[in-house]
């Protein structure tokens, strides 16, 4: 029989810590999600966990395409401080 193949060096510890690690417990598609809010909810998620900079580092140093990891959200491979709505920028300020 053999072992099961290992993608990140995370992985014995996320089994280990089961439902301690949102990204195991949560639906994986709110860390990939298209709309601002539901990206916020995802980063939320991953503020208690006990594995955030360690996955956060894995991110970084995998240079990730997109997604949020380490309650960083990442686009292209670079870390953005939030996801832009889809469509153009308004023109004129919104009055408050």
């Amino acid at each position: 029989m053999t072992q099961p193949i290992q993608l990140t060096a995370l992985d014995d510890e996320i089994e280990r810590l089961g439902e301690l690690v949102p990204c195991r417990s949560y639906d994986p598609e709110v860390f990939f999600a298209e709309s601002p809010a539901d990206v916020e909810y995802a980063k939320s998620l991953c503020q208690t966990c006990p594995l955030r900079e360690a996955c956060l580092a894995g991110a970084k140093d995998r240079r990730e395409p997109w997604g949020v990891w380490g309650g960083e959200l990442f686009v292209q491979g670079v870390v953005v401080p939030r996801k832009r709505p889809r469509g153009r920028p308004r023109k004129n300020p919104v009055a408050a």
